[in-house]
């Protein structure tokens, strides 16, 4: 009987040293496996690195050729070895050059950074107030902002196939319930921008004073999506203003309501043609934001 007991631990022992080694065997052919496919990904790696070397070195090679200076001109008189000589500059004209290449330095950084216009053309540059696209729009609803206690988020119908997102800064001035299926006049083509993490898709047009805010409203009987013009401004809206042009911001400068209540620019009305015009409800010789 204690041999019999015997033999079945040795089997036992064998099994598992047997067991072992499967598993060691099976844990060397993965790390095989492992180490090959590194090794393609490796090939890989410097077969992109080598072709990136080739496509720097051959762009290094095309702005050389640009940056090369033109040959020198000579005249018939000279040797093939002799230059052309340069006239002495007097001390005002190399001052007039220096300025110059400041200027055009100065011109394309600020190009760069947006932060101004080239050359400090903005003012000669005729603003035309018909690239604006101002509409007449419609407030389904609006809620209070969940981030900023002056601020409310709503949808707009200004006659497109889906509302836009609204954010207005009117919670302050305006009373919830007023918003609600009110009309309304937006500009439409401004770059939509992100208002404490929500996206506002338009911009209602109020009538404005240090102290109160107060909703433009359209002519009776226009509908969302009507467009609202000014007289001797006939042109179209550009699809999306351009931020560094500054097109709303030296527009709205001469946007005003006058003493009648109506919302004009440059003494023009702003009307909805067959309609009537744009008023404020009850502010009169005010600014428009």
């Amino acid at each position: 009987m204690e041999q019999k007991t015997n033999d079945a631990d040795q089997i036992m022992e064998y099994f598992k040293q047997q067991v072992l080694l499967l598993k060691e065997k099976a844990l060397l052919q993965a790390s095989v496996r492992e180490e090959k496919r590194l090794l393609v990904e490796n090939a890989k790696l410097k077969n992109d690195i080598e072709d990136l070397k080739k496509l720097l070195l051959e762009k290094q090679k095309n702005r050389a050729a640009v940056q090369a200076p033109a040959p020198v001109e000579r005249t018939p008189s000279q040797g093939p070895h002799s230059v052309a000589a340069t006239p002495p500059r007097k001390d005002g004209e190399g001052r007039r050059r220096r300025a110059a290449r400041r200027g055009v330095k100065e011109e394309r950084r600020a190009g760069a950074t947006g932060l101004a216009e080239p050359l400090g053309l903005a003012g000669d540059i005729e603003v035309d107030v018909s690239r604006l696209d101002v509409r007449v729009g419609r407030i389904l609803m609006a809620a209070r902002h969940p981030g900023a206690d002056s601020l409310y988020v709503g949808e707009v119908d200004v006659g497109e196939e889906t509302p836009r997102t609204l954010v207005s800064g009117l919670a302050k001035h305006v009373p919830l319930e007023e918003m609600q299926g009110r009309m309304a006049v937006l500009l439409c083509n401004l770059r939509p921008s992100r208002m404490r993490g929500v996206l506002s898709q338009a911009m209602l047009l109020c009538a404005a004073s240090p102290e109160k805010l107060e909703i433009l409203g359209p002519p009776a009987g226009a509908v969302p999506g009507d467009r609202v013009t000014i007289p001797g401004f006939s042109g179209e809206p550009d699809r999306e203003l351009n931020p560094k042009k500054r097109l709303w911001e030296r527009t709205q400068t001469e946007l005003r309501v006058d003493d009648r209540g109506v919302a004009t620019y440059r003494g023009r009305a702003l009307e909805v043609r067959g309609r009537g015009v744009c008023r404020a409800q009850t502010m009169s010789s005010c600014a428009i934001k």
